[in-house]
């Protein structure tokens, strides 16, 4: 991961471009703090919003938006247990680093990022709880998600769903939103799952 960072700022030094980070600054936080402000315009009474993690910048905006306009609020981050070192994190009240290769074991490519010390601020400040989800819960949860509600999702994407399917007795009831997050699946996967 520190590598492909590195090779990113050389490239964008050597042409002269502007590096966007993909989490990692308040202006990207910032902006993905307008799907918070989407779930208050749609249910302002919101009780409960599951985010997936993986870098922290979706979840530190989301948690900003929904927690300035709906304190009592609860949102509540998912990551895959193989893949689970934000809960870690926050259990140790410190960034916990686990390698490239410990993060890589989950299928849900999407969230095999690190925190920053940026995001990890966020989610000590504002979001409630962790949970995680199991491999297999993840992929039922595509499978649910494509036949029920004909959402196409990844592994990454599937994990709130599969937090909500699989986890009730850690979550909070009432009124929920599960954040589904990314649609790039492998077509075989897919079909695999839906056969």
């Amino acid at each position: 991961m520190r590598e492909r960072e590195s090779a990113a700022a050389e490239i964008a030094e050597r042409r002269g471009a502007t590096l966007i980070p993909p989490f990692d600054h308040p202006d990207v936080i910032a902006g993905q703090g307008t799907i918070g402000l989407e779930i208050l315009a749609d249910l302002p009474d919101v009780d409960l919003v599951l985010v997936p993690i993986s870098g922290g910048g979706l979840i530190s905006g989301i948690a900003t938006a929904v927690k300035a306009l709906r304190p009592d609020a609860r949102v509540i981050g998912v990551e895959p247990e193989l893949s689970a070192d934000a809960l870690a994190s926050l259990a140790a009240g410190e960034l916990v680093h686990w390698s490239a290769e410990r993060r890589a074991r989950t299928l849900a490519e999407g969230l095999q990022s690190e925190l920053s010390e940026l995001t990890f601020a966020h989610l000590r400040k504002l979001v409630d709880d962790i949970v995680t989800v199991t491999e297999e819960e993840m992929l039922a949860a595509i499978g649910t998600l494509a036949r029920r509600s004909r959402i196409v999702a990844e592994p990454s994407g599937a994990v709130t769903t599969a937090a909500y399917l699989n986890r009730t007795a850690e979550l909070p009831a009432g009124r929920t939103v599960a954040i589904v997050s990314g649609g790039n699946v492998d077509p075989a996967l897919l079909a695999k799952l839906l056969g």
